[in-house]
């Protein structure tokens, strides 16, 4: 009886330890959405520190930029960044996918600050992002 019982374990044991992978439907994907503010315009929050230094000492000025070239531009590099965000290709630099709707006018403020994301992640990092202009890509 005592070998029946061992040998029961022992035929059991292999299937307890495989795991089982129920994937979880309310589970969400981390995502950059942008926000309104106070004063009703569209803003997106930077939590690196050194986002403002870069963008007040090595970002081209706004001035630069009109707001249908930058548009055209992150329409681009929001597809090219969520591709990598969804592959899990560079995972240690792009932690979450960013949710932009190229339909919705969020003013020049929003977009030069958006595109700078982008040219800040290549300055810091060195990721090169193909819909990036070369002069923004590393200064």
């Amino acid at each position: 009886m005592k070998n029946l019982i061992v040998i029961l374990i022992l035929a059991f044991l292999p299937f307890s330890c495989f795991s089982q992978n129920t994937p979880e439907k309310d589970e969400e994907k981390s995502e950059m959405k942008p926000s309104k503010n106070d004063d009703g315009e569209w803003d997106l929050t930077v939590i690196d520190t050194q986002f403002d230094y870069f963008l007040n000492a090595v970002a081209k000025p706004m001035s630069q930029y009109s707001e249908s070239y930058l548009k055209t531009k992150n329409t681009f590099l929001v597809t090219e960044w969520n591709s990598y965000y969804n592959s899990g290709k560079y995972r240690n630099i792009i932690e979450s996918g960013i949710d932009y709707n190229p339909r919705e006018n969020y003013g020049i403020k929003f977009e030069y600050k958006l595109y700078q994301v982008f040219a800040y992640v290549s300055w810091k990092y060195g990721l090169k992002m193909n819909g990036l202009s070369a002069s923004d890509a590393m200064r």
